[in-house]
């Protein structure tokens, strides 16, 4: 029998056996299975800032999770040999949403506030990340989550009542290059607006120089950002060359300096990263 994922909006119908595009959810037995549940490809205990996360309990750290499988398909991807991995690529760990929660208990002495969900996309594996923020909740610690922001309506309004803090990587602000790497604006709009008022809500973009680089779409990104609110902080990434782009130079240092500029015309907390 075919059947439809209704995690993301991608919604691929599969048959028996088949994997879909995020390579970590697949049907099995009849039913939509995630292949990575529980399945840790990496864990690291990192300061709030690296997610980013500026103001949300600045100076303390969060226990940080992965896994492998993502629904985009950028091809500058710094975690790559996770996110684009399929099951069976990477040496994982299996762990229980109770032992995480464990482990991030035992991490309070060493500044630990709770659990980040990070690293490859992590709601494609959506059953394990719910089930861990129930059992971390339980222990009065942060729910964290980083993510694309390519996610159905339903499930991501399930899953936010528990979630503390999110980063959602808002890659650029048109369709077309949205969807060259696999993604949807509007899909991704509609997460950012639906979690601004639910949860501490930071945004990164990536400069890919030749791709969503010019005033005009920062313009209009940050400014539709302010609609919503004008103190959102907004982390505006540099690239480097990575993965299956590496024709491309980093983006030049006054080209992040002049959109920095543009952002703060609009918003009230910018911040230019790995500069």
């Amino acid at each position: 029998m075919i059947l439809q994922c209704s995690i993301c909006p991608h919604k691929c119908r599969l048959g028996p056996g088949q994997t879909g595009i995020c390579r970590a959810r697949a049907n099995l037995g009849g039913k939509i299975v995630s292949l990575n549940y529980g399945k840790v490809t990496a864990i690291a205990l990192d300061p709030i800032e690296k997610k980013p996360l500026r103001h949300f309990y600045p100076g303390k750290k969060i226990l940080s999770v992965g896994s492998f499988g993502c629904n985009m398909r950028c091809p500058f991807c710094q975690n790559y040999s996770i996110s684009m991995a399929e099951q069976g690529q990477n040496q994982t760990k299996n762990y229980s949403p109770e032992e995480l929660t464990e482990l991030a208990l035992d991490l309070k002495n060493k500044g630990n506030i709770g659990l980040a969900y990070t690293y490859n996309e992590p709601l494609v594996g959506y059953e394990f990340v719910y089930d861990c923020t129930q059992s971390v909740k339980k222990q009065n610690l942060k729910n964290v989550l980083i993510t694309n922001g390519l996610i159905c309506d339903a499930p991501f309004k399930k899953i936010l009542p528990y979630i503390d803090a999110m980063n959602i990587d808002l890659k650029c602000f048109n369709e077309d290059y949205y969807r060259k790497l696999g993604g949807d604006l509007e899909t991704v709009k509609e997460t950012i607006a639906t979690a601004i008022g639910s949860c501490h809500l930071e945004i990164t973009n990536l400069i890919v120089p030749g791709e969503n680089d010019s005033p005009e779409e920062m313009t209009s990104m940050v400014a539709w950002l302010a609609t919503l609110d004008e103190n959102i902080p907004l982390h505006i990434s540099r690239f480097f060359p990575n993965y299956k782009v590496k024709e491309k130079g980093a983006t030049p240092f006054k080209t992040m300096e002049a959109l920095y500029r543009i952002a703060k015309y609009h918003l009230k907390n910018v911040y230019l990263g790995n500069v």
